[in-house]
């Protein structure tokens, strides 16, 4: 990490991948395709979900959200990849680094525990099919949805807060592409042992946590599978369970490698190409793997745009 300045300040460069300028352009036509997947796709299952009241239920309720959620996550931090890609200048001022930061994590978060939400909704569905409709009520989607998005709140602005409170005195800059909050922290002027502590604590809370409750909720979906009569019925649930285990690992797995690694190890930027796992492909999978693949809603599809897509359509329970 180069030294920069050592007056206090005022804005940050984020060097992104300026050290491959092979891969300037490659890379922003294919981060460009990415996100314009990730926002058209994740809209349209916004639109399609709330016009549709066949599809006012718990499970479409969460992709909504979900959906709604990867729209702003992808849009807090792409935009200014692409930008940066092909400028010269690539600094951010400090307030934008902050809100930024802000609002990844705030983002992140909550998806973190919607996604858990969601894995705890698709339990009851296939485990307990007779109490789902009793247990899964509306009360209980809008508190979950209610606490993951408080939770992310929260957490996004007190950890937002107490980094940009700290003194920024020396270097400014940073090999990333975004102001992400461990990269950041190395640029601090003081002591950070005790908040790369807190950082940790919270990954463990807010990443691992979610992702094993994941885990375990899928293991025992698995072993209601296998007690399944029908060999077509299993074959059609463990492929909709590896699909959504495969993007839910990518994600969560992506995320623990990074923020669970000492500062010094981020500021030699590796975790960049990391980085773009769960703020590039996740993203981009999730309508095809939550939605797109789901025939409820590609019939609302067609009904609404009279598109004939994807004819073979097979339901996600």
């Amino acid at each position: 990490m180069g030294k920069g300045n050592q007056s206090c300040v005022t804005e940050i460069e984020l060097l992104g991948f300026s050290d491959f300028r092979a891969l300037q352009v490659p890379l922003f036509v294919l981060v460009l395709a990415f996100y314009v997947f990730a926002v058209v796709g994740n809209t349209l299952i916004v639109l399609v979900t709330a016009a549709h009241p066949a599809l006012h239920t718990p499970m479409y309720f969460f992709l909504r959200n979900l959906s709604f959620l990867e729209v702003c996550y992808t849009s807090v931090t792409l935009p200014k990849l692409l930008v940066n890609l092909l400028s010269e200048s690539q600094t951010i001022s400090f307030l934008g680094c902050g809100a930024q930061m802000c609002f990844f994590l705030f983002f992140g978060i909550t998806e973190c525990c919607l996604l858990s939400a969601m894995a705890y909704n698709r339990y009851v569905a296939i485990c307990c099919p007779l109490q789902y409709a009793l247990i899964v009520n509306q009360r209980l989607c809008a508190q979950l949805a209610g606490g993951a998005w408080t939770i992310g709140t929260l957490a996004a602005f007190s950890q937002t807060v107490s980094i940009f409170t700290m003194p920024f005195c020396g270097p400014n800059r940073i090999s990333h592409f975004f102001c992400d909050i461990l990269p950041v922290l190395g640029l601090a002027t003081t002591d950070t042992h005790q908040y790369e502590a807190a950082v940790t604590i919270l990954t463990v809370l807010l990443i691992l946590v979610p992702f094993l409750l994941i885990l375990l909720s899928y293991s025992l979906i698995i072993s209601t599978i296998l007690k399944m009569p029908s060999a077509e019925g299993r074959h059609k649930a463990f492929s909709t369970c590896s699909s959504h285990l495969l993007v839910v690992s990518l994600f969560y797995g992506s995320a623990i490698l990074i923020y669970m690694q000492p500062t010094s190890v981020q500021s030699q930027g590796h975790d960049r190409f990391l980085s773009l796992v769960y703020t590039v492909l996740t993203p981009t999978f999730n309508p095809v793997i939550y939605s797109l693949r789901n025939k409820e809603i590609k019939s609302a599809l067609r009904k609404s745009t009279g598109w004939k897509l994807f004819p073979q359509a097979t339901s996600l329970g």
